[in-house]
């Protein structure tokens, strides 16, 4: 019989932990965790839960696994080919427990890796005993083996054991059985407490004790309300956030001091949300500036896939980005969409933020689907307790009255919009109307000829990169970058460094080629746009990029917009929303009046135009439609959503991610919407590695210049 110091819960290539040192890390995680999360949680039986959620690695099916061990023989290999999940062994040992306490324990553990049914994997307990008679022997096989491992490690938390014989364990695992077949439709706290213990000690093994340290402390916002920070420039600065009121709606210009007051809107820890990759970087990079020096140890964190980039070669602070607990979480709202879509993880967050300060920042950029998963969300983070803050520089006033009444009404909001005399102080942009794109060079003639910084944007990468190639040629001289999401991941942020510290702070000419990728919380300042046409909600943020530095010198300066009249096709938007966009937009170097924008989005936009969800939404009719202890696939995102859901890298890192290690890969990921390659996914081969990315034969020098082009032959589609 070997020594319990042998007995691993990871691999060699995992850390070599015991069974017993991981046992010990996830109860020191739920205990604080139970004791933390604003849910009501028994934290005597959630760390029995933990001291039980593994003790089913013991068996030897997943010992042979961890020593890599395949048998000496045929006949060996197949005596062990069977489904084997360690936390349906674990709960063998449930004979040890009160049996009040049983379901609560099965609750936390049979599920903490698959679902109960329906798992992709078909290995969730209800999952084997459909596709498997045997599964009951085959999780207890040579039990009077290895069930001592177990016992030792319950009796060295200090919980009495005595010998469970096989006709005990075999009945546990049947009333396991019988009580999920039972499950109700709604969600499991208990299973969402379980992961986040387990997750959190299997990133820090070891460290986990000190890393649960500065977790859940509410963070100090102070900086926020210093009366330097308060000016007449900033006139949301000088309005006070002691409202009672639980929620708030503020719509006011950009520039205007929103950032400062929604935060001064916290009280509790804060989930910080804004729509873009760029946006939530720039966010994330100024929060930490703010408030680190009177929040030494606090926790500040970013979450998407490039936040391990951003915080660069921190790896600690990396690990933690996708974990509960954080003070201060910014991220997207598709990384909250798991309450509303109910997949892999989503109990886990709704208990991260139950009870917390949200924030819905540039809320009035989301259309179609994204606009319903927004207002879905909100709905789910007000069954969860949270006190939601909603800040945008234009909103429809349908939507306007749809959010106020999902947030209580008058009596539940605190409702922050500025009056016309203080709106007339943020007119700075001149609209001039462009027959078509052949005026385009003209217009950067007169704008170098006078010094001035000058930002084009367009609907579509290709569009981006051939206009780019073109200014190449034509202004050789002219210093100019080009920014789109089609970046590899660890590019991206250095463009987005590049833009912000470098060709903002320019003094000399210099031209910017982007996409929308630079219209929302980029803190930067143009002299001059040129723009295709767009719907008016995404052309005002795109304007906000020009005359953006706000001081008693720039407050009644005005800068030029150029606007290209809609061509043939305006993808990806809808045309009528477009040239109803465009047709309300003055012309001829007329003025922009911000007063005058409610009216003008509200004649775009007269009624609430979202895209049915909710064939994918777990909670519907007021009642949960998903099954406890189960989850529904990724896929539903990528479905309702159409996020980038698909990954490319170039065919000359294709050797070195093959060799790479998870986050050598991140920088070469180039994130893509999965429509873009499906149509011609034949034509790229798709690595089985990493994040299975599509191959791009593309030249490393083309792609340097113009980023990710998806070329079949010689043609762009």
């Amino acid at each position: 019989m070997k020594d319990l110091h042998e007995i691993l819960a990871k691999s060699k290539n995992y850390g070599n932990l015991t069974l017993l040192e991981h046992t010990e890390h996830v109860t020191q995680a739920i205990e604080k965790f139970a004791t933390e999360f604003a849910f009501d949680f028994n934290v005597d039986i959630a760390r029995k839960g933990s001291i039980l959620h593994d003790l089913g690695k013991a068996h030897p099916y997943f010992q042979r696994r961890m020593q890599e061990y395949n048998g000496v023989s045929l006949a060996e290999s197949n005596e062990w080919d069977f489904a084997h999940r360690h936390e349906i062994s674990s709960l063998a040992f449930l004979p040890l427990f009160p049996k009040d306490e049983w379901n609560t324990l099965i609750d936390l553990v049979i599920a903490h890796h698959k679902s109960i049914e329906n798992d992709p994997s078909e290995r969730g307990i209800l999952d084997l005993k459909t596709n498997d008679r045997a599964w009951k022997e085959h999780h207890l096989k040579d039990w009077e083996n290895w069930c001592e491992y177990g016992l030792q490690i319950v009796q060295k938390f200090g919980i009495a054991i005595r010998s469970i014989s096989i006709e005990e364990a075999t009945e546990a695992l049947e009333y396991v059985e019988s009580y999920c077949e039972n499950k109700k439709y709604t969600w499991s706290p208990l299973r969402g407490l379980l992961k986040s213990a387990d997750h959190f000690a299997s990133a820090f093994m070891g460290k986990t004790k000190w890393k649960l340290k500065p977790l859940f402390k509410i963070p100090n916002l102070s900086h926020y309300h210093k009366p330097e920070r308060q000016s007449s420039i900033y006139p949301l600065s000088q309005v006070s956030t002691d409202n009672p009121k639980k929620h708030t709606l503020v719509v006011a210009p950009t520039g205007a001091g929103k950032t400062d007051f929604l935060l001064r809107r916290c009280r509790k820890r804060v989930f910080y949300t804004l729509p873009f990759q760029a946006s939530i970087n720039a966010m994330y990079l100024r929060i930490q500036r703010d408030i680190s020096p009177d929040n030494p140890d606090l926790d500040i964190r970013l979450l998407h896939a490039t936040s391990k980039i951003v915080v660069k070669n921190r790896i600690d602070e990396q690990i933690l980005q996708p974990l509960v607990g954080s003070s201060v979480k910014i991220l997207t709202p598709h990384q909250l969409a798991a309450i509303v879509f109910g997949t892999s993880g989503f109990e886990s967050v709704m208990l991260d933020i139950q009870e917390t300060d949200i924030i819905l920042d540039e809320i009035h950029t989301y259309s179609d689907y994204s606009q319903a998963m927004v207002l879905e969300i909100v709905k789910a983070l007000l069954r969860l307790d949270c006190r939601i803050h909603i800040g945008t520089a234009t909103m429809p006033t349908v939507l306007y009255k749809e959010l106020l009444a999902l947030l209580g009404g008058e009596e539940s909001v605190y409702e922050v919009k500025l009056s016309d005399e203080i709106l007339s102080t943020f007119n700075r942009h001149q609209i001039y109307k462009v027959a078509d794109e052949n005026e385009i060079n003209s217009i950067l003639e007169t704008a170098f000829a006078r010094n001035e910084k000058v930002l084009v944007i367009y609907n579509t990468i290709g569009e981006a990169q051939d206009a780019f190639q073109k200014f190449q040629e034509d202004f050789p001289h002219i210093e100019k970058m080009l920014i789109h999401s089609r970046f590899k991941r660890g590019d991206r942020v250095a463009l987005e460094k590049r833009l912000t510290e470098e060709f903002n702070e320019k003094i000399s000419p210099c031209l910017v080629v982007s996409t929308q990728v630079v219209e929302v919380s980029l803190d930067i300042s143009f002299d001059r746009m040129i723009t295709q046409a767009a719907p008016l909600d995404s052309l005002i943020q795109r304007f906000g990029r020009v005359n953006r530095k706000r001081n008693e010198t720039t407050i009644g300066k005005y800068k030029p917009i150029h606007v290209i009249t809609p061509g043939t096709s305006v993808l990806p938007y809808k045309m009528n929303i477009v040239k109803a966009s465009f047709e309300q937009l003055p012309d001829n170097g007329e003025l922009l009046e911000e007063h005058t924008l409610q009216a003008k989005i509200d004649s775009v936009y007269p009624v609430l135009d979202t895209k049915q969800i909710d064939v994918h939404l777990i909670f519907k009719a007021n009642k949960y439609t998903i099954k406890e202890l189960t989850n529904f696939r990724k896929a539903v995102l990528v479905e309702a959503l159409e996020i980038e859901s698909a990954t490319c890298i170039l065919e000359s890192d294709r050797t070195k991610y093959e060799t790479a290690d998870w986050e050598e890969r991140l920088y070469m990921e180039i994130p893509v919407n999965y429509k873009s390659v499906s149509r011609h996914k034949s034509k790229f081969e798709q690595l089985q590695i990493g994040m299975y990315p599509f191959v791009i034969p593309q030249r490393e020098d083309q792609y340097q210049l113009l980023g990710l082009q998806l070329i079949e032959h010689d043609n762009f589609f």
